[in-house]
């Protein structure tokens, strides 16, 4: 057993502790938390005076493992081409957990992170949600599928209609293809009802499976949209199905946050301190998390990793906290939150008892830019710390 001790613990669902304990099991769990706790005869204690403890950070969309990091072209698996329409394919196939990306979510205090195809594609495949320690990735997954990604604005038409030359060329064409495929999907769960009813055999087609989970509500729709009339068009989208979905990106949504908040739309925004590169990106603003917090809207902080670099995903939420943001709120955006939206909360997002011993160590206050990272631990064992230069 661990005991750390005399730490300032942030955990996220109830008040700060100063002075807090938290008790760590031999399973990775925790076992207790608090201001007094009976150190169990064998257990090692750990003197955190002067520290913070916060829960590990959740990052709810990253092409951590696929997207190349020292590995240049040849490892950018983040989209298949030419087709645009590619359900059945699955980020868990691509990701590498021997890249240099997932040592750096661990130095950026990550440790569990959604991992979703990129957004070439109308749709563009399966997502999974994973920690980021390990060597086989099997081993590291927490949930898998956790969502079917889409995309709307000009990465699809860029990639396919500029690129490939054939369709989706516009954003018409990118939101028939998306309608197009689920009704294919309809057709299909109706023909499994009816062989099912009759009892003949059926058999399962893996283009239209995925589309089934996110028309049953298994798993959501998780849509790239930045610019206001993509975003709108997803949720116009995603609510004529009647799916669970997010808005990825969202780079936009201050522009139109009370219209999300009717419409009770899960944000996940990022990547943050990034230039306004492309014409959907024009109207970018830091301030976007908290715009959309104050008008309701559930926002889940995100790197995109390698577009914000994983190592640097406490600077995002410290730049997000100055428009406004309690810390507490801001921290559960990178934490709680996203732990929720991905149904994984039972075991990360929160230091409560029971939950996985998921957790970073900072040397200062978590929005400080004095403060460094200096250690982060998954369920129990130290995964990285502050090299001594």
């Amino acid at each position: 057993m661990l005991l750390l001790k005399n730490a300032k613990i942030y955990p996220i669902t109830g008040h700060v502790i100063e002075n807090g304990q938290m008790l760590i099991d031999d399973n990775g769990k925790i076992k207790a938390i608090g201001t007094q706790i009976k150190t169990p005869a064998g257990a090692n204690e750990l003197d955190l005076a002067g520290k913070t403890v916060l829960p590990g950070l959740v990052d709810i969309h990253s092409h951590v493992g696929i997207w190349g990091d020292g590995e240049g072209p040849t490892g950018y698996d983040g989209n298949e081409k030419p087709a645009p329409v590619n359900p059945k394919i699955s980020a868990l196939d691509a990701a590498n957990p021997w890249q240099r990306s997932f040592a750096g979510a661990r130095e950026g205090g990550i440790t569990t992170l959604q991992i979703l195809p990129g957004s070439g594609n109308p749709i563009g495949g399966l997502a999974f949600a994973c920690k980021t320690v390990g060597t086989i990735i099997d081993d590291m997954v927490i949930k898998n599928p956790t969502g079917l990604k889409g995309a709307l604005g000009e990465n699809p038409k860029k990639n396919h209609g500029q690129n490939l030359k054939h369709a989706p060329s516009t954003r018409m064409g990118t939101a028939s293809m998306i309608k197009g495929y689920f009704e294919q999907v309809k057709r299909y769960l109706d023909k499994q009802e009816k062989a099912a009813a009759a009892g003949q055999a059926f058999y399962k087609d893996l283009q239209y499976e995925p589309g089934a989970m996110v028309l049953k509500k298994e798993i959501p729709f998780r849509v790239h949209a930045h610019r206001h009339d993509d975003i709108v068009t997803a949720v116009r989208l995603c609510e004529e199905l009647g799916v669970n979905y997010t808005i990825e990106h969202c780079t936009d949504g201050h522009l139109i946050a009370d219209f999300l908040a009717e419409h009770q739309v899960t944000a996940c925004v990022g990547p943050g301190l990034s230039p306004s590169s492309k014409v959907e990106t024009a109207n970018f603003t830091d301030a976007n998390p908290a715009i959309l917090h104050r008008a309701g809207v559930k926002v889940c902080l995100m790197t995109d990793h390698p577009f914000l670099n994983c190592r640097h995903f406490i600077v995002y939420g410290a730049i997000s906290s100055k428009y406004g943001i309690s810390v507490n709120d801001t921290l559960k955006m990178m934490t709680l939150n996203p732990a929720e939206e991905l149904g994984i909360a039972d075991r990360v997002g929160s230091l409560e008892v029971g939950k996985d011993a998921d957790f970073i160590i900072l040397n200062g206050h978590p929005f400080s830019y004095k403060t460094a990272i200096e250690a982060t631990y998954i369920e129990g064992k130290k995964v990285w710390e502050l090299p001594v230069i």
